[in-house]
């Protein structure tokens, strides 16, 4: 094309001007063709590459979907397992306030003098066997008097003492 307008230049007359604006309309007209060809096929592609492009960006957001779902439930089993670290040594710290009040309380009853259950039931024993040893020497007349009954007291570490 731009031969073809150097040509028509280098020619001269009125001619020239005709032939030079002919050469320029066709150039003109080429170009707007080619415009509407490449517009016409950038349509077309674009179409297609669009649909492209909404078929990867919904994989990749299912991988990025499923990569957080990985990793909310890792956090989370993390989370429990230090969870239950913390809930175990919680239960061993009250166990062991536990034990340290019931011995304190035991300290404290044994220098008031107050028996433990086991110097009760001793007690409570012995007591049965002399009055079984009274009755056997009394030779059975004494009368058995109803023993009330005795309340239950809570076990405590003081029991094992």
């Amino acid at each position: 094309m731009v031969k073809k307008l150097k040509e028509i230049a280098h020619k001269n007359g009125s001619d020239r001007d005709t032939q030079l604006a002919a050469a320029v309309k066709d150039s003109a007209q080429q170009i707007w063709l080619a415009g509407l060809g490449a517009f016409s096929k950038a349509q077309q592609e674009g179409e297609k590459v669009f649909k492209a492009l909404i078929k990867e960006g919904n994989s990749l957001q299912k991988r990025t979907m499923q990569a957080t779902e990985d990793r909310v439930t890792e956090v989370t089993s993390k989370m429990t397992k230090l969870a239950g670290g913390l809930q175990k040594q919680a239960n061993g710290t009250w166990d062991k306030l536990e034990t340290v009040f019931e011995q304190r309380v035991e300290r404290a009853l044994t220098r008031l003098g107050v028996p433990t259950n086991k110097e009760i039931a001793e007690l409570t024993r012995r007591v049965e066997q002399l009055t079984a040893s009274v009755q056997k020497l009394s030779g059975g007349r004494a009368e058995k008097k109803a023993v009330p009954a005795r309340k239950r007291v809570r076990a405590t570490s003081r029991a094992a003492a």
